[in-house]
């Protein structure tokens, strides 16, 4: 048995704990810092919001005291990007050696244009961390429904580990040694998410969809591959897998946030009414590490336009289409 830990009880946070409890051999607990929204969950036996109809375990510990991750072998971030590096500054006294710390995060911090397992690296004092990524929708995922993840780790054994506890009939955990590739693969594929959202609000259909993904992992592989990901990471899982079920599904709230902004709503409406919108909260840093690595990077930069300079949607795609005719270059 296993003391996991898990900090974060939203969706993907709750999703993870019952998914961890079917194993039928852990200890789970789930710390949120909201202490209302742990009185929420016990009042309901589920998160009304983000897991609607998803009975939580009686079985799953749930507290808002941080010190809960003293002795856990498992320490598993599922926190919104903005938040991660707070909460890794408030774990750092209960971290010991020989925690496995997993990230399940997507995005790259605003300023410092870092990836999560950097950030929480850098706070902790540790290496080598996990990193889960993947086609992973936090509602699916938490009502058993199969899906594969890459389990990517510098360290080999320490990703073997979290294959051979966290793996089971429903969730599928591949092992992969490119942790810039998984990482960057499922962080800015929310931004091509965005873009499809945009476009069927606008109401164009499937030839522009798919489009703008096999243009959009072409150009998330380009900027990958000058950081130092490998170019075929981002054709498995954590690439065009995560691609594909994020930019066509309902349960993606950077498409939903997308179709609203198509429809005419402001972006910073449209992030008000879906939640956290890590493709909104990723654009920009996306933006700025690419033209600091020298990568460029068309459907980002005219997102970000659309976004925060206040660029209008139709021109920005007509920008797209009327860009320089030039070879498929792979």
């Amino acid at each position: 048995m296993a003391k996991i830990v898990i900090l974060g009880s939203g969706g993907f946070g709750l999703a993870i704990a019952i998914m961890a409890k079917q194993c039928g051999k852990h200890d789970v607990t789930v710390w949120s810092k909201f202490q209302s929204e742990i009185d929420d969950i016990r009042a309901h036996g589920e998160h009304q919001q983000k897991l609607p109809g998803v009975q939580i375990p009686n079985e799953i510990v749930l507290t808002s005291d941080i010190s809960c991750i003293k002795g856990c072998d498992i320490l598993i971030f599922g926190i919104p990007s903005s938040f991660v590096r707070g909460v890794a500054k408030e774990a750092k006294p209960y971290i010991d050696d020989h925690m496995t710390i997993v990230n399940t995060g997507k995005g790259l911090e605003e300023n410092s244009l870092k990836r999560l397992s950097e950030v929480i690296e850098e706070e902790l004092g540790v290496k080598d961390l996990v990193v889960l990524s993947g086609p992973s929708h936090a509602e699916e995922v938490a009502r058993c429904v199969p899906t594969t993840m890459a389990c990517a780790s510098k360290n080999a054994e320490a990703a073997k580990y979290i294959q051979s506890e966290l793996g089971n009939s429903f969730l599928r955990l591949y092992l992969n040694d490119d942790v810039i590739g998984c990482e960057l693969g499922g962080a800015l594929k929310n931004i091509i998410a965005l873009c499809c959202g945009i476009c069927d609000g606008m109401g164009y259909g499937d030839n522009t969809k798919a489009a703008l993904m096999t243009r959009g992992i072409h150009e998330i592989a380009r900027l990958g591959k000058a950081c130092g990901a490998k170019v075929e990471t981002f054709s498995g899982l954590t690439g065009i897998g995560d691609l594909i079920v994020t930019c066509t599904s309902m349960h993606s709230r950077n498409r939903r946030a997308g179709i609203l902004i198509g429809q005419g709503i402001s972006p910073e409406e449209a992030v008000k009414r879906v939640g956290t919108v890590e493709g909104y909260c990723c654009c920009n840093a996306a933006y700025q590490l690419a033209k600091k690595m020298g990568v460029e990077m068309p459907i980002t930069e005219q997102l970000n336009k659309v976004l925060f300079e206040g660029g209008d949607v139709r021109d920005a795609l007509g920008k797209l289409m009327n860009r320089p005719q030039i070879y498929e270059v792979f």
